[in-house]
């Protein structure tokens, strides 16, 4: 078998670690372009024949320069790379000192910043919530007419304000529960959660919506199934807003199923839509706050952005993890799971 160039060792020789030798010998005046030229006319004949010879070498061969200064020279400039290295590096840890520190500022300032966002989302929902109270309560005094009869034009009317009322105090319920997350102070009230009992309530609430959007909801979940540890409220919110937005991506004839199944000492909770679905590469988009997949001015979906990024830190909080895996045009599942309860023991959950 032939050998080629590739397969021979090449020469450890100082040389090799100073780039464009050639060059440098020119400027340093112990070599003419001239000779240069020669040396590397020659050189490439030699590879021509299978032969790896250095410049060095053959400028040495070729009597243009003794040995003695070839290496003097070569010593010369592996010292000055040696020290323009050294200085790089110097300057390289100074400017990674420098942007560490203007990095740790710019976390300092985006704290300060989300912490005054919550304080101010805070504020402004508890201020919203007084007079809205006063508004709902006014609105129901004449929907059941408490302060005199109405018309049928006038009852039709109330209830539209009744229903826009309701959205609005969902809203700033959401609101303040995530300036609470925001700042750390979501408080968990852990408890023997009978998942039957929890569900029931919410599938009958949440029914009017799917008929509405003519959209078939279904629950499938064992009725025999164990008590998981959880927050009965706050894991009701997490299922209402899972339903809610699920009807809301799921076009008329489609279908939204709540999945509730045993997996040993854990109960995998899923939701399962045949709506639109989200494309790959924007999966954890739905997570951010405040944050729509389509947030052009005439988006055909309403919503805050919210729900999501609340639902996955409720869920963490529980010790769980959201996941969600979705196909554009086909549908989207999230689930999550939560320790089971009582023959196998006791679930714990942090609040």
């Amino acid at each position: 078998m032939s050998k080629t160039i590739a397969d021979e060792p090449l020469d450890i020789n100082p040389e090799v670690l100073v780039p464009r030798l050639g060059d440098q010998l020119v400027e340093m005046g112990l070599l003419t372009s001239e000779q240069l030229n020669q040396a590397l006319a020659r050189q490439r004949e030699q590879i021509s024949q299978g032969k790896r010879p250095l410049l060095g070498h053959t400028l040495v061969e070729q009597g243009f320069i003794e040995r003695s200064v070839l290496d003097r020279a070569v010593t010369e400039q592996i010292l000055r790379l040696r020290t323009a290295l050294q200085d790089a590096n110097r300057n390289l840890e100074a400017r990674v000192v420098e942007r560490t520190a203007e990095l740790e500022e710019a976390l300092r300032k985006l704290s300060e910043l989300s912490q005054l966002k919550a304080n101010f989302i805070s504020n402004i929902s508890h201020e919203l919530r007084t007079p809205l109270t006063h508004i709902r309560g006014y609105l129901e005094l004449l929907h059941t007419e408490s302060l005199g009869e109405l018309n049928q034009d006038q009852k039709q009317s109330l209830e539209v304000s009744l229903r826009s009322a309701g959205r609005l105090q969902h809203l700033i319920d959401d609101l303040i529960l995530f300036s609470m997350t925001s700042k750390g102070e979501l408080d968990l009230k852990p408890s023997h959660v009978d998942l039957n009992v929890l569900v029931a309530p919410i599938m009958t609430s949440t029914n009017p919506k799917a008929v509405e959007r003519a959209v078939v909801l279904r629950l499938e979940m064992e009725p025999s199934l164990l008590p998981v540890r959880a927050d009965a409220e706050k894991l009701g919110w997490v299922l209402s807003q899972l339903l809610d937005n699920a009807i809301k991506f799921t076009p008329a004839g489609g279908t939204v199923t709540l999945r509730v199944v045993r997996d040993e000492n854990m109960a995998t909770i899923k939701v399962c839509d045949t709506g639109i679905g989200i494309p790959p590469e924007r999966l954890r988009e739905v997570f951010e706050p405040f944050h729509q997949l389509d947030s052009s001015a005439t988006r055909r979906y309403g919503g805050t952005g919210l729900g999501l990024s609340l639902v996955r830190q409720i869920i963490e909080a529980h010790g769980s993890v959201v996941t969600i895996n979705s196909t554009p045009d086909e549908g989207t599942v999230v689930s999550f799971t939560l320790l089971l309860t009582g023959a196998d023991g006791e679930g714990q959950v942090s609040s």
